[in-house]
């Protein structure tokens, strides 16, 4: 199994927005994209910080949304609440609990 981490840094106050987008247009699509398992979003209000955690069946179902441009696409959808350029990280899930 393959997670992606993605760490949003909001604009103040921005977070309730961000969630309202993912809840409303991200989470139906992501669902939908062959190989997702799983997902978990950590927000911390205090840093206007948000890390959402992805869990793909394999490597190849989690790099295909980055070269069929899904991953773009909703990234684009959030675009203005962010402070700062997000930056997907790729792991490989060692252990799960």
């Amino acid at each position: 199994m393959y997670a992606r981490v993605t760490t949003f840094q909001l604009q103040p106050g921005k977070i309730d927005a961000w969630l309202h987008i993912a809840h409303e247009l991200v989470i139906p699509v992501i669902k939908q994209q062959r190989g997702y398992k799983n997902g978990v979003v950590l927000t911390d209000t205090n840093a206007n910080k948000i890390m959402v955690i992805t869990l793909w069946e394999t490597e190849d179902d989690m790099k295909a949304g980055e070269t069929s441009g899904y991953y773009r696409e909703q990234l684009a959808q959030v675009v203005p609440l962010l402070a700062a350029v997000p930056v997907p990280e790729a792991y490989e899930v060692s252990v799960q609990a």
